[in-house]
């Protein structure tokens, strides 16, 4: 079997998908995106995939290291995250070929579903006890917010206290029948994110989020010392080389790497391993579409230390298109509980909508981040 073409679909809200398919006709999907540089990634796809035509496509190994180490430079977002989606293409289809998800072709599961969590609230979080309650009465049992607005590296306690506030909403409506985790989004510095911590500590969090940029992770250290609630980071790390000293280090409870932006599921198997050996647990960062997320519940199925799951069902980045709208069958991602089953099917488990993908192409996106500055115009983390 030899890897005879491939297609990119660049389609709303603001995802990418590639198509690979073979000489015997299997086809593997991926969803190899950096939000709000698509066409940046794309343009790398193109790149590495010139030397995959014509090869076996079961060689995933071979593959993903002659794409890492075959470039004298190597890391960082754009180039993992189009590994990434080529990876998950490559691992769909020997799941196809072989008849098997691609769990078993890891080494069988671990468990038969996963807790999932909603977001709610927004870029700018408000309103959040009522977008806490609708998903509780939904069935979810865990929920994700943004902690704050824009922070300088000193701030105003009164933005210390809103995002207390609001945190204490959620508490006071529903009791500790859901869990909360509280994403910094590295909108904080370590000044701040230091007196936040020890602020909501008295809520019980199950986790605070990026309380500092990946690039300054050493300041975990300190912010660890000031509070007891669980830390988590690593949306923004892209290779197990990047969470070695992290791990070494001692200071972070949860990873959450991405597997549409780490390397996809040889490398983010490989991390989430290398974690369970520091008694660390893992969370994948997924905010974007069906197939990203039918590839975290595949390693999830795996690792013995991953306990939860993003998923991005209506999240506020989701606008003209949602999580299943890409599917043949919307019942493989049904909530239950709070949990979803891990997918059964061959490959990813997941059945693409090709001809909703072309459809939706046509239309595309030219989704960016919003870009913030501060009051006195200096430019402001989003």
């Amino acid at each position: 079997m030899k890897i005879r073409s491939y297609e990119l679909f660049q389609v709303p809200p603001r995802w990418l998908f590639l198509k690979i398919e073979t000489d015997e006709g299997i086809v593997g999907w991926g969803e190899p995106v950096i939000e709000g540089k698509a066409a940046t990634v794309a343009a790398a796809v193109h790149e590495l995939m010139e030397a995959l035509i014509g090869k076996d496509p079961l060689d995933i190994e071979g593959h993903w290291n002659t794409m890492y180490r075959g470039g004298f430079y190597r890391g960082g977002p754009i180039l993992m995250s189009a590994i990434a989606g080529i990876d998950q293409a490559l691992w769909d289809i020997k799941g196809k070929f072989f008849n098997a998800p691609v769990y078993q072709l890891l080494g069988g599961k671990c468990r038969d579903k996963i807790k999932v969590y909603s977001w709610i609230g927004g870029d700018r979080p408000d309103e959040v006890a009522g977008a806490a309650k609708e998903c509780f009465d939904r069935g979810f049992k865990a929920i994700k917010m943004n902690a704050t607005n824009e922070m300088q590296y000193i701030d105003s306690f009164e933005k210390i206290d809103l995002a207390v506030k609001r945190v204490a909403s959620i508490r006071e409506a529903l009791g500790y029948g859901l869990e909360i985790g509280v994403d910094f989004h590295g909108r904080l510095h370590k000044p701040m994110a230091k007196v936040l911590a020890k602020e909501l500590e008295q809520f019980r969090p199950m986790f605070i989020e990026e309380p500092v940029l990946a690039e300054n992770n050493e300041a975990l250290r300190e912010i660890a010392a000031h509070t007891s609630i669980p830390i988590a980071t690593g949306e923004r790390m892209f290779s197990r080389w990047d969470f070695k000293n992290l791990l070494m280090h001692g200071y972070a409870d949860i990873i959450q790497p991405d597997l549409s932006h780490a390397g996809g599921i040889t490398e983010c198997k490989k991390i989430l391993s290398m974690a369970e050996a520091f008694d660390v647990a893992a969370a994948p960062h997924c905010p974007l579409g069906p197939i990203a997320l039918a590839a975290c519940l595949q390693v999830d199925a795996t690792c013995h230390n991953a306990f939860i799951q993003e998923q991005s069902l209506g999240i506020h980045y989701n606008q003209g298109s949602d999580l299943m709208d890409y599917l043949t069958d919307r019942t493989v991602f049904d909530y239950h509980d709070g949990f979803v089953n891990i997918p059964s099917g061959p490959g990813l488990g997941i059945e693409v909508d090709e001809e909703q993908v072309r459809k939706m192409a046509a239309i595309g996106h030219n989704w960016k981040n919003p870009l913030w500055t501060h009051e006195d115009g200096s430019a402001a983390e989003w």
